[in-house]
């Protein structure tokens, strides 16, 4: 039976602080040995509470918890490297040492291999000793720890980064005759990129393309299938597949490679016809566009589709007439519109993002800085960070308002 404290764990001691104490878990199915280890620790005052366990079954049910397992290699139910392994697997939180005799002072040096912190000789440590040898063992893996998890939140940030590249790419155009800024901030979720998306082509001089898109979720796997649909529309774009054609082949692309039948995205695209300064809207579940033009603001009144990978239908193209060369149009996610405004339920939305954008305040912003501007505003009336991500474009024709 473990016995919790009987052989010289200390109990709160007022010399030491309360956050400085650790927990060992001692594994040893010798008593003398067991009793020798309690008595060297007590006598030190070291600021450990000690639990025993006399074999490693044991020990599965007292590990909760403990910041060190201090592991006697010759157990009953567990022996040499193979109870270390055991450990290891069991208390990946805690720090391990490892109890050898005078004769398996080798078998030390290979647990240190295995994974130990260290390793201690039987009738080779003291009280002092022992107990900086544990408190050495802990700072150690919690260092080690440290330095993992900055490890990986360096990978998360470096594979964030090259799918950033890949959701957000540099507008493909060389058209002076309009103007595409771009914009794009995680949401609060770890700052952790999503499935938000963007792409502007331009295939012919009188002809540009644009979308965005947002593929439901957060996280890789989301950003990797938007980085996906994001390189199929422009690959469908520059192989001039006919307007009709597009949404649904990438709504194909949609359907074969996400991970769960569940995910789904919407999208809005605006295909600019310059010569002609009109455009053509489709959408797939996704919010309208504002057009903004003569100090007014207004929806794109295009058909709202239905979101792409729940049932295959083509989008319905709404054709827009610009009726002045100055005006701008605004594609944004929903991650713009879904934040709180004041106390209660109610959100932004569509109508309360035109009212943000026919503020006067906004005649004094300029057109670049405008997606940005609205952003901040939002995040004012929500009080906070905007918990989706939000992507836009703003093309603007002429003087843009």
């Amino acid at each position: 039976m473990g016995r919790a404290d009987p052989l010289g764990g200390l109990g709160h001691h007022a010399s030491v602080p309360p956050g400085e104490r650790l927990r060992v878990l001692l594994v040893e199915d010798d008593e003398g040995d067991a009793f020798l280890v309690g008595e060297l620790l007590a006598e030190t005052k070291s600021g450990i509470d000690l639990l025993v366990a006399t074999s490693l079954r044991e020990a599965r049910k007292r590990v909760m918890g403990v910041d060190c397992v201090l592991l006697d290699l010759g157990l009953p139910d567990a022996q040499g490297i193979d109870g270390l392994r055991q450990v290891l697997e069991m208390a990946s939180g805690a720090a391990v040492c490892v109890l050898t005799g005078r004769s398996d002072e080798h078998l030390g040096i290979v647990a240190v291999a295995e994974g130990a912190q260290d390793y201690l000789v039987k009738g080779q440590v003291d009280g002092v000793l022992l107990t900086r040898a544990l408190r050495y063992a802990v700072e150690r893996k919690r260092a080690d720890e440290n330095a993992r998890r900055l490890r990986e939140v360096e990978l998360r940030q470096a594979e964030s980064a090259r799918l950033e590249r890949g959701l957000l790419p540099q507008p493909l155009m060389s058209t002076e005759q309009v103007a595409v800024h771009t914009f794009y901030r995680p949401g609060r979720h770890a700052a952790l990129i999503g499935g938000d998306f963007f792409d502007v082509v331009q295939t012919r001089p009188d002809r540009l393309d644009l979308i965005v898109g947002d593929v439901c979720g957060h996280g890789v796997d989301e950003a990797a299938l938007g980085v996906e649909l994001r390189v199929a529309w422009r690959a469908l774009i520059l192989a001039g597949v006919p307007d009709d054609e597009v949404l649904p082949a990438l709504e194909q692309v949609l359907m074969s490679e996400r991970r769960l039948q569940e995910i789904f995205a919407t999208v809005a695209t605006t295909r600019l016809h310059l010569g002609a300064n009109r455009a053509t809207v489709r959408l797939a579940g996704h919010p309208p566009p504002l057009l903004l033009r003569g100090g007014r603001v207004a929806p794109v009144p295009a058909p709202g589709g239905l979101l792409l990978g729940v049932r295959p239908r083509r989008p319905v193209a709404y054709d827009l007439e610009f009726d002045t060369e100055d005006w701008s149009l605004l594609m944004y996610t929903d991650g713009l519109i879904e934040g709180r405004v004041g106390e209660g339920d109610e959100r932004l939305d569509v109508d309360g993002l035109a009212g943000l954008l026919a503020d006067p305040a906004t005649a004094g912003v300029p057109l670049s800085e405008l997606p940005a501007w609205l952003v901040g505003r939002a995040e004012q009336l929500n009080g906070g960070p905007l918990a989706d991500d939000v992507a836009m474009l703003l093309v603007t024709s002429g003087g843009g308002r």
